[in-house]
């Protein structure tokens, strides 16, 4: 009997020991292993919606807009290949070029290998990419919205999805700060930015637009001629800006044109004129749209305003 109670003892303190050991291994197993990540679903501007099991690693980007802000977003490591107009920031530059916008390079696209290629919604390549298995994702930010969407966008596919708030906010303080500094007396002053000699102009729609508004100027372009209109030159004459926004190389030929000695900016010598390397700031809807907004108010900083301007 004594020898029943002896074994029935020892089998219960190996329960009791096996027991402990699975709590233990358990609490092990739930700290030191890491969950499982979950998906990645990505809306593109398609309307496409592609699901990643992991960030992707290698990244072409064919929009200068979006090479910039995937390395305001701390990952530049990833791009192995960009456009030939992303040049910003330096490092890009060594980059293999595989084209642009209308000519893109098929065949050196897929000898990267990337895991996805980032591009423009007009971009002519995305159907020959994708019936070759190459995964893209089309963004193309037009507007100051459009840009925050885009870094968010961005951020949730480089696995940081905070990251595109923080960047969006930034850019945002950036903006609020040139506005401050624009003297009051260009407040309501019409103004007209000049994009193409053509003359395509910024109209109020699209993201310069935006950034002319938050300064406080006037654009004599209306929302209903678009983002980007092809004008009349003899529209800008009737609109009589105040103060003309346009490259260093076109500047010189302004009063030229007919009927262009009448507006009062040509009139007056209010002009800003912008470098090539101002102009690549100014004319990408990105992560340095807070520089462009410096820029502009810091030439109207430079310039008398019109008499009579409000506060």
């Amino acid at each position: 009997m004594t020898m029943v109670r002896r074994l029935r003892g020892r089998v219960e303190l190996l329960a009791q020991w096996l027991s402990g050991s699975a709590a233990l291994l358990c609490a092990f197993c739930c700290t030191a292993l890491p969950a499982q990540a979950a998906d990645i679903t990505v809306v593109d501007d398609r309307g496409v919606r592609s699901v990643w099991p992991a960030p992707p690693q290698r990244i072409v980007s064919l929009l200068p807009s979006l090479t910039e802000t995937v390395c305001e977003l701390g990952q530049c490591g990833r791009l192995v290949g960009t456009d030939r107009y992303s040049n910003h920031p330096a490092s890009v530059k060594a980059l293999p070029k595989t084209g642009g916008l209308d000519d893109a390079n098929l065949e050196q696209i897929m000898a990267l290998r990337p895991d996805v290629v980032l591009l423009a919604l007009s971009a002519r390549v995305t159907d020959r990419l994708e019936a070759l298995g190459i995964r893209v994702v089309a963004l193309e930010p037009r507007t100051h919205e459009d840009v925050r969407r885009v870094a968010g966008k961005l951020a949730q596919l480089l696995g940081q999805p905070a990251a595109g708030e923080r960047l969006w906010a930034r850019v945002e303080g950036e903006i609020h700060q040139a506005a401050l500094a624009v003297p009051a007396g260009w407040r309501g002053q019409r103004v007209y930015y000049e994009v193409d000699s053509a003359p395509y102009a910024a109209g109020t729609s699209s993201f310069i637009g935006h950034t002319l508004a938050r300064l406080g100027l006037k654009n004599i372009v209306p929302e209903a001629l678009g983002p980007f209109p092809k004008l009349n030159p003899e529209f800008v004459v009737r609109g009589d800006p105040q103060v003309i926004m346009v490259s260093a190389r076109n500047a010189a030929a302004l009063p030229a044109r007919p009927g262009w000695a009448r507006i009062q900016a040509v009139q007056h010598g209010r002009i800003c004129t912008f470098s090539a390397e101002q102009g690549d700031v100014l004319s990408r809807p990105g992560p340095r749209m807070g520089e462009a907004a410096r820029i502009m108010a810091g030439c109207l900083q430079r310039l008398s305003p019109p008499a009579g301007g409000t506060s």
